[in-house]
C-alpha cells in the first residue's frame, strides 16, 4: 500500500493531477484539482490511498493526513464511494461536516451529490464522534465583478470539475448563469460554487 508520493506537479485536469517522480507520471484523483494550480512545476507531496478494481488501479491524493483520514472514514460508510467522498472533501468545511454528523443534520448531508437520506443516516450512525473539528475551514472564494468579453475558460473548467465530483448538470446550470459576466480563477469559482450548492 502506498503512503505518500513526492515529485513535481506537472499537469492538472478536471479530475486529476499528475505528479512526476523518477520519470513516471502518477495520476492522482483529488478533491478540487485546481486549488493546486499555483504549484504546477514545483515539488509537492501528497498522501495516497489506492483502490484496486477489476478494471482499474486508482490513486487518490490528499494534501494532508487529516484530509486522507476524513476520506477513509467516509468510504467506510455503506453507500459512499471514493468519488462521493472526494465531493464531500472538496467543500473544505470539516467543521460543518462534523457538526452535521454529530447533530444528525440529514438535510445538510443530503446536499452532497449521490448522498440520499439513507446514506446520510448511515453516515450519522457510523461516524458520529469519530471526527475532530479542523482548525480551519474554507476561505471565502470571492469573485471579481469584471466583465468577460468572450467565453470564460476558468468557469468552464470549474463546471467540468464539479461534474466530475458528481454534481448534476441541472444544478450547475444555475451556478454558471450566476457567474456569467464575471472573471476569477477556476479554484475560486469551484469554492464559491460549492458554498452555494451547500446552502
Amino acid at each position: 500500500m502506498y503512503d505518500y508520493i513526492k515529485g513535481i506537479l506537472t499537469k492538472i485536469t478536471a479530475k486529476t493531477i499528475v505528479v512526476e517522480t523518477h520519470g513516471i507520471g502518477y495520476a492522482l484523483q483529488v478533491a478540487n484539482p485546481y486549488r493546486f494550480s499555483d504549484k504546477v512545476g514545483t515539488d509537492v507531496q501528497f498522501y495516497l490511498h489506492q483502490v484496486v478494481r477489476e478494471d482499474a488501479h486508482l490513486l487518490f491524493g490528499f494534501a494532508t493526513e487529516e484530509e486522507k483520514n476524513v476520506f477513509l472514514n467516509l468510504i467506510s460508510v455503506t453507500g459512499i464511494g471514493p468519488t462521493t467522498a472526494l465531493a464531500i472533501i472538496a467543500v473544505d468545511d470539516n467543521d460543518g461536516l462534523v457538526a452535521a454528523i454529530d447533530s444528525s443534520n440529514i438535510t445538510y448531508l443530503t446536499k452532497f451529490p449521490k448522498v440520499g437520506k439513507k446514506t446520510a443516516q448511515q453516515m450519522v450512525l457510523d461516524l458520529a464522534g469519530k471526527f475532530e473539528p479542523s482548525a480551519t475551514s474554507a476561505d471565502e472564494g470571492g469573485r471579481a465583478d469584471k466583465p468577460v468579453s468572450q467565453g470564460n475558460p476558468a468557469l468552464d473548467e470549474a463546471i467540468e470539475a464539479l461534474l466530475a465530483l458528481g454534481y448534476k448538470a441541472t444544478e450547475l446550470k444555475k451556478i454558471k448563469t450566476f457567474f456569467e459576466g464575471t472573471t476569477d480563477t477556476t479554484e475560486n469559482y469551484i469554492k464559491s460554487a460549492l458554498k452555494m450548492l451547500m446552502k
